[in-house]
């Protein structure tokens, strides 16, 4: 099956069977709108539960399997991953509109990360220690927190599945997964792989649809034990509030407005390629971009036009093409959302220094330009998050204005310095009001070995990736034995 040339329709994978859904839905190629990447499923509430009822099913078996089986499992998973990336990376930038290289860069990511698993199910550690009481013996050991409904976005639809579905097959849960209906292929594309690695039925399924439907009855079904999504912020506050009024686990990754703080003594040419790495790759579209950019008074100008000048030599076009640096903007409705910021910004006196037109190219697509602008604090596309390859410098007068910009926003990803004082660099990580800080490196760019999370509005819950994902899913346990 040759991932990136899919046509068929994408099927719900329930209890260890292909279905067919209720509706059906059509995934489109955001660089050439003609083309129909797949017709996918689409499920109903009752559909859904079906989904649910067959984790929880497969929950006491899977659990209590052994370190080595689930380990055997996300390897598998893994090598295939990693042994197809070119494939699933076409695939991906056909549906996404990723550009190749990036696809497949993000495929291969997803299998290390299920290959990481794979090692962390072995490693699953506890405690055993004296008790107070003479004779008695304490033990702390984890165990799985049970059925987990997992909400993944769209703009990384092979990897942030992967760090989320891989953990919660290592420490012995069952899943219910709804990736976004705009990926939903690269969704049943990572499901089609899992489905023959070995695992018995129902303790991985696919369902596809709306958040109306799928999302809701999973975030409202009693058998379902924690939720771990990944998305916007009004969706995320409504998933919390719906999911604490049955305590069910929740863990939440919601975007952020992270800044990038340029001092005067730093490489200018280095921060202008973390400003220009973090602010427009993947279209702009991550959640840890660095769409505020802080710089210091005496080299702002300099900075200004450096950046204007390599945005406006950055190749936009179609995803597959040779040399392409930046693909489309993901569909329609997110185009409009971009451009609707820039009318924003013009409107509130921000000053328009590049970019944001629309663009025509060979096919038809969600083609727009880089854009930037200087903007005051105050200003919404300085403090709202756009998700789009839109970009705003604000003038900082010292490093101690410029830590207090960073952090004057109700999102906390992360945080990025350039400079070459290790003085401002290590006070700006203490200081900095983010779960990540990079100094003299790109905001967007993570390794999956380590936690991944923020503060303040951008994340709610434990930490994903890493050994820290074991966090939100398993529970501790404390068991006491009189010898």
């Amino acid at each position: 099956m040759k991932f990136g040339e899919v046509q068929q329709s994408a099927r719900h994978y329930i209890n260890g069977r292909w279905e067919t859904g209720t509706t059906t839905g059509i995934s489109t190629n955001p660089s050439d709108t003609r083309e129909v990447v797949s017709e996918y499923a689409r499920a109903d509430r009752n559909q859904t539960e079906l989904a649910i009822r067959a984790a929880s099913e497969a929950l006491p078996h899977w659990s209590h399997s052994t370190p080595q089986r689930r380990a055997d499992v996300l390897d598998q998973i893994g090598s295939e991953i990693l042994a197809r990336k070119d494939e699933l990376g076409m695939l991906l930038a056909r549906e996404e509109g990723k550009t190749l290289p990036e696809g497949v860069g993000e495929a291969a990511r997803a299998g290390q990360i299920f290959k990481f698993f794979a090692g962390e199910a072995l490693r699953v550690q506890g405690e055993t220690m004296a008790s107070v009481r003479p004779g008695i013996q304490v033990d702390v050991t984890r165990e799985p927190v049970g059925v987990v409904g997992i909400i993944a976005p769209w703009n990384f639809p092979l990897a942030i599945p992967a760090w989320k579905i891989a953990p919660a097959l290592a420490y012995g849960n069952t899943v219910v997964f709804k990736p976004a209906e705009l990926v939903a292929t690269c969704g049943w594309a990572l499901a089609e792989i899992i489905s023959r690695c070995g695992l018995p039925a129902g303790v991985f399924n696919l369902v596809m649809g709306s958040g109306r439907e799928v999302g809701q009855t999973l975030v409202d079904h009693p058998l379902v034990h924690a939720l771990s999504f990944t998305g916007s912020v009004a969706t995320g506050e409504r998933i919390l509030q719906s999911a604490a009024a049955r305590r069910a686990k929740v863990q939440l990754e919601m975007g952020g407005k992270n800044p990038l703080v340029v001092l005067a003594d730093a490489d200018l040419d280095r921060a202008v390629d973390c400003a220009v790495q973090g602010s427009y790759f993947s279209t702009g579209q991550r959640c840890t971009a660095s769409s505020r950019l802080i710089v210091e008074a005496p080299v702002h100008d300099a900075f200004v036009a450096r950046l204007r000048h390599r945005i406006a030599a950055l190749k936009v076009g179609h995803a597959l093409e040779q040399g392409i640096e930046m693909g489309p903007v993901v569909d329609q409705g997110q185009l409009e959302l971009n451009q609707s910021y820039l009318e924003i910004g013009r409107n509130e006196g921000a000053e328009h220094v590049w970019g944001g037109e629309l663009l025509e190219r060979p096919t038809p697509g969600h083609y727009m330009n880089p854009a930037l602008f200087l903007a005051r604090p105050e200003h919404r596309i300085a403090r709202e998050e756009i998700f789009g390859p839109v970009a705003c410098v604000l003038q900082a007068d010292d490093f101690d204005h410029a830590l207090a910009l960073a952090n004057d926003t109700p999102f906390g990803l992360c945080a990025g310095i350039c400079t070459s004082s290790l003085k401002h660099a290590m006070h700006f990580k203490r200081n900095a009001e983010v779960g990540m800080t990079m100094v003299n490196l790109p905001t967007a760019g993570v390794d999956f070995h380590v936690p991944f999370g923020g503060r303040k509005g951008s994340s709610y819950g434990p930490r994903e990736q890493g050994r820290y994902a074991a966090e939100f899913y398993t529970t501790v346990k404390t068991g006491y034995v009189l010898a």
